[in-house]
């Protein structure tokens, strides 16, 4: 019987050297391509102007292009993704910016949630520190995860890139998660696409006040937010 519990520790020493080492890689892959990747791409983004005129350019494969972006921004997770959003709507107006930010929505979702389950808290600790963790770890509870996954996601001003990687630690499954993911996104995306979109027609007023709505629903999200946590924190 211990010489057995001996050969199952040592068959799985070297899994795990295995699961260490694809995390370090994966975290310095993510590191180099957000330096070296992300930034310029958040660069462009920044100036709608100039990223209509690079990404649009290049027909179907610029819009391929941007769903990679996004695709890169929800899982290199400190890329900030509100610059994209407003350049989506700016660069192929609000249906399409939408529609095409969604796609990426949803691959990244998809792959941050299937690299989560792969290995575990680790990686989630990697972009976020333990306490932020702590906070919204009664999302973990089968009766509560679904219905507070999506109140959590669909305030806008939460930090969305933050629980798309915790839903990999819930009992949430995939399809269920890419349903959230593909109806909570909605508000907060509108609102900065057509938002890009209104600056992109030159309708400066309009982007004006969707912009200073966006600002108000943020804000009053993130107030939200912190009142659910605390509450459901206190009530565990």
């Amino acid at each position: 019987m211990i010489e057995e519990k001996r050969g199952e520790s040592v068959t799985r020493k070297p899994k795990k050297i295995v699961g260490l080492v694809a995390l370090a890689v994966f975290v310095v892959f993510s590191c180099l391509v957000g330096w070296f990747i992300g930034v310029p791409m958040i660069r462009l983004a920044k100036d709608p102007a100039q990223f209509r005129q690079t990404v649009g350019g290049y027909g179907l494969c610029g819009k391929l292009i941007f769903v990679g972006m996004v695709v890169l921004q929800v899982v290199v997770a400190f890329i900030p993704g509100e610059p994209i959003e407003l350049a989506a709507g700016y660069a192929f107006g609000f249906w399409e910016g939408t529609a095409l930010t969604m796609a990426g929505f949803l691959v990244g979702s998809w792959i941050v949630f299937a690299l989560v389950r792969k290995f575990g808290v680790r990686l989630v600790e990697v972009f976020f520190n333990p306490d932020k963790i702590e906070r919204i770890s009664f999302l973990k509870n089968p009766k509560k995860a679904e219905t507070l996954a999506f109140l959590l996601m669909v305030i806008p001003g939460t930090p969305k890139d933050f629980l798309s990687y915790f839903a990999g630690l819930t009992p949430l499954t995939l399809g269920k998660w890419l349903v959230i993911v593909a109806v909570a996104r909605i508000p907060s995306l509108v609102t900065s696409t057509a938002t890009g979109a209104a600056a992109g027609q030159r309708n400066y007023p309009l982007a004006a006040v969707m912009f200073a709505i966006s600002g108000v629903f943020a804000g009053v999200g993130i107030v939200s937010y912190r009142r659910i946590c605390r509450g459901q924190n206190q009530g565990n």
